[in-house]
């Protein structure tokens, strides 16, 4: 088992030199993604990788979104013969002291994907709670199970290769629908998930790329593709659902 993380980068570069400066303490290969940044987000991301130890910076060169930027870095990781990474988004909202923690139980477990379960302050927007809530119910609906507790939270260990073949698929959503799509998709291949709470903070000079309408669209499209999916998928699903439920039992 080799590990690793895996930092998708766009218009967060400033955020993501102070993560990766924590990052570093670990001693891992750190997969840091230039999702076609401006000059100026990209030069400081060059910067970073100059003068941070452990950083493998790859570049798109254009904005393809976080899907698209998630394949090149397991791709990459693959090249580097890293088998677990630990995605986490660079705008700086997740609780960076969890990282041991969840490396530690992607050991004992390398055969699941280890997932944070988001835990909010006052600082979260209301649109934002009530929208992942609604992912969560269309994430039961399309494994026929309550397994998945949150869908959209950015701060998770994946196995690479079973994560690559999904991603690499050209019909996955490459933009904001990848977090809920990957994690449907890895608990129909029996890539089951583990949650454990994670604190997310929404920094008063923060800022985020995502857009309600636009994105909204992408995420609806997602489970309606994954919706037709689980139709295809349904007896199968509803006799692992049984057994999932039975085994708990």
């Amino acid at each position: 088992m080799k590990q690793g993380f895996l930092v998708p980068v766009y218009r967060h570069a400033v955020t993501a030199g102070k993560l990766t400066e924590k990052l570093a303490v670990f001693g891992l290969p750190i997969i840091l993604i230039d999702d076609g940044n401006g000059q100026e987000d990209k030069a400081l991301l060059e910067e970073i990788a100059v003068k941070t130890p452990g950083i493998i910076l790859v570049r798109l060169e254009k904005n393809s979104g976080k899907g698209s930027a998630m394949l090149k870095g397991f791709q990459k990781a693959e090249q580097l013969g890293i088998t677990h990474v630990l995605q986490i988004d660079a705008d700086g909202q997740h609780e960076i002291e969890r990282v041991s923690f969840f490396l530690e139980e992607s050991a004992k477990h390398p055969d699941k994907i280890i997932c944070g379960f988001p835990e909010y302050d006052k600082t979260a927007p209301k649109s934002r709670v009530i929208g992942r809530k609604i992912s969560n119910f269309w994430a039961a609906v399309t494994t026929l199970s309550g397994e998945l507790k949150d869908v959209l939270c950015g701060f998770r260990v994946y196995p690479v290769l079973p994560s690559l073949k999904i991603i690499s698929n050209p019909l996955v959503n490459k933009r904001m629908g990848i977090d809920a799509e990957m994690l449907v998709r890895l608990y129909w291949k029996k890539v089951y998930p583990v949650f454990y709470p994670v604190k997310i903070t929404y920094p008063k000079d923060g800022f985020s790329n995502f857009r309600m309408f636009r994105d909204n669209v992408h995420i609806s499209w997602t489970f309606t593709r994954l919706c037709v999916g689980m139709l295809i998928r349904f007896p199968l699903l509803f006799v692992l659902s049984i057994q999932r439920r039975n085994k708990k039992i």
